[in-house]
């Protein structure tokens, strides 16, 4: 069945929040956890005290090992409806993987959780060959798990992982070396990733489409599109750090261009000249009326992956990168503005 979209049929001014999802409220939340964790570990193995890091650093002598934990979300819920759960494992490894290389630690151990109501060997072994495969595109080996059967707590399969990496100490990038006159690279995303599932699924459910329907404007059906797996940039970024110098490096994930934020303080990260975004981002914000403001603060619109390198080595890194595009640049200020529209964002 093929929908089409118009005015006539979007909901009215669709959000991250009105879909159930408020990311200032999840902001505190984890505040609200992170105060309470008091304890601290002195000596070997210690934590790095640096504030928005993707990925936790941990002293380990001549080198620092990474931990970053994440999950697929909801993205789940549109495998479920379709039947298709071989490449929801290549975003729970892309969605921990793409967070472990922004300070620039190569991902080289990896744990899977999986939550389950039953047991289902013919679903697990599909979500098996995700994970294998993205294992593979990130050059980094799957040592354990936990399946656990939890029917009282559990309505279906919820996936998540934990990703170790390592880096030198003389490898690392922070961000804190972000200054006026860098230029921001974007690596273009593979659509939606695995962030905003929750806005896209009720916007569609809102139009009363569903995930097996094609859509105008779109080559398959739309529950395929949003269910293409997570560009994960290992292999691409490391080789860019490994040539070239740069100074941050950031995954655009929830909270989309507001995740730059997490760069050095004081500067204005200006977005002149942006991705285009694939068809799937213009046909979710006609069906659910979402302003740009709230496209760029929930999905990555196009840009997985932002490089924040001096002039030349960005030019450079465009350049040899098919990938790659220089999209803007950094000057005195605050904030992140998204100059086409005129939008700042200045807290993360």
């Amino acid at each position: 069945m093929r929908m089409r979209y118009s005015a006539d049929n979007m909901a009215e001014g669709w959000t991250y929040s009105k879909a159930g999802v408020n990311i200032d409220k999840k902001s505190s939340s984890i505040e609200s956890l992170v105060e309470e964790l008091k304890y601290k570990r002195s000596g070997f193995g210690q934590m790095v005290h640096k504030s928005g890091l993707f990925a936790s650093l941990i002293d380990f002598g001549d080198r620092y090992v990474t931990l970053a934990t994440d999950g697929v979300g909801t993205k789940i819920l549109i495998a479920e409806e379709l039947g298709i759960w071989d490449t929801i494992g290549i975003d729970c490894i892309a969605m921990n993987v793409n967070d472990t290389i922004c300070v620039n630690a190569a991902p080289i151990s990896f744990v899977d959780y999986i939550a389950i109501d039953r047991p289902d060997e013919k679903v697990t072994k599909e979500v098996g060959k995700g994970l294998n495969r993205g294992a593979e595109l990130s050059d980094m080996e799957i040592v354990g798990g936990e399946i656990a059967v939890l029917p009282e707590i559990v309505n279906g399969l919820d996936l998540s992982g934990t990703c170790m990496g390592v880096v030198g100490k003389d490898e690392i990038i922070t961000g804190e070396t972000c200054e006026k006159g860098d230029l921001i690279v974007a690596l273009k995303s593979s659509g939606v990733h695995s962030n905003g599932l929750t806005l896209a699924r009720k916007v569609v459910e809102a139009n009363n489409i569903k995930m097996t329907d094609s859509v105008s404007g779109l080559t398959k059906s739309i529950g395929k599109e949003l269910l293409t797996p997570t560009e994960i940039y290992v292999k691409e970024v490391l080789g860019i750090t490994k040539a070239h110098e740069v100074h941050g490096l950031v995954d655009i994930t929830g909270g989309g261009l507001r995740n730059i934020l997490r760069m050095a303080k004081g500067l204005k990260y200006v977005i002149d000249d942006p991705v285009k975004p694939q068809p799937i981002f213009e046909v979710l914000r006609q069906l659910g009326n979402i302003g740009t403001e709230e496209a760029y603060q929930t999905f990555n619109m196009g840009m997985g992956f932002a490089i924040i390198a001096p002039e030349d080595e960005a030019e450079s890194i465009a350049k040899e990168n098919a990938n790659a595009k220089v999209v803007g640049r950094v000057e005195e200020g605050n904030g992140v503005y998204f100059a086409p529209e005129k939008i700042l964002y200045d807290h993360y």
